[in-house]
Protein backbone atom coordinates (compact mmCIF):
# COMPACT_ATOMS: atom_id res chain seq x y z
CA UNK A 1 0.00 0.00 0.00
CA UNK A 2 1.11 3.45 -0.90
CA UNK A 3 2.62 5.92 1.78
CA UNK A 4 2.23 9.79 1.79
CA UNK A 5 3.78 12.87 3.51
CA UNK A 6 2.15 16.19 3.96
CA UNK A 7 4.03 19.31 3.54
CA UNK A 8 2.79 22.88 4.96
CA UNK A 9 3.35 26.31 4.21
CA UNK A 10 2.90 26.83 7.95
CA UNK A 11 3.90 30.77 6.98
CA UNK A 12 -0.03 30.92 5.62
CA UNK A 13 -2.01 28.54 7.44
CA UNK A 14 -4.95 29.77 9.53
CA UNK A 15 -5.49 27.12 11.81
CA UNK A 16 -8.72 26.53 10.38
CA UNK A 17 -9.07 22.56 10.99
CA UNK A 18 -10.92 21.51 7.78
CA UNK A 19 -7.97 19.65 7.01
CA UNK A 20 -7.79 17.82 10.41
CA UNK A 21 -11.28 16.73 9.98
CA UNK A 22 -11.05 15.83 6.76
CA UNK A 23 -8.03 13.20 7.25
CA UNK A 24 -10.14 9.75 6.98
CA UNK A 25 -6.50 8.57 8.96
CA UNK A 26 -6.36 11.16 11.47
CA UNK A 27 -2.54 12.18 10.97
CA UNK A 28 -2.77 15.67 11.04
CA UNK A 29 -3.08 17.83 14.07
CA UNK A 30 -3.53 21.76 15.04
CA UNK A 31 0.80 22.44 16.13
CA UNK A 32 1.22 23.57 19.63
CA UNK A 33 3.87 26.88 17.92
CA UNK A 34 2.86 29.84 16.37
CA UNK A 35 3.31 30.98 12.59
CA UNK A 36 4.18 34.29 11.84
CA UNK A 37 1.04 35.29 11.96
CA UNK A 38 0.31 33.86 15.31
CA UNK A 39 -1.66 30.74 13.95
CA UNK A 40 -1.36 27.38 15.04
CA UNK A 41 -0.39 25.88 11.69
CA UNK A 42 -1.02 22.32 10.65
CA UNK A 43 1.14 19.24 11.38
CA UNK A 44 0.86 15.83 10.04
CA UNK A 45 2.06 13.77 13.43
CA UNK A 46 1.73 10.23 12.21
CA UNK A 47 3.13 10.07 8.74
CA UNK A 48 3.25 6.21 8.66
CA UNK A 49 -0.53 6.03 9.06
CA UNK A 50 -0.75 9.00 6.15
CA UNK A 51 -1.96 6.79 2.34
CA UNK A 52 -1.86 10.15 0.07
CA UNK A 53 -4.94 10.41 -0.93
CA UNK A 54 -4.66 14.47 -0.18
CA UNK A 55 -8.02 14.91 0.94
CA UNK A 56 -6.33 17.23 3.11
CA UNK A 57 -5.57 19.42 -0.06
CA UNK A 58 -8.55 19.45 -1.40
CA UNK A 59 -10.40 20.90 1.36
CA UNK A 60 -7.74 23.77 2.41
CA UNK A 61 -9.23 26.98 1.35
CA UNK A 62 -5.68 28.59 1.34
CA UNK A 63 -3.81 25.99 -0.86
CA UNK A 64 -1.07 25.69 2.03
CA UNK A 65 -0.91 21.49 1.91
CA UNK A 66 1.49 19.23 -0.96
CA UNK A 67 0.84 15.70 -0.84
CA UNK A 68 3.23 13.30 -1.86
CA UNK A 69 2.57 9.22 -2.50
CA UNK A 70 5.59 7.84 -1.59
CA UNK A 71 5.21 3.86 -3.25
Amino acid sequence: MAKGRVTVREEFCKSCGLCVEACPKKTLRIADHLNPKGHRPVEQFKPDDCVGCAMCARICPDVVLTVYKID
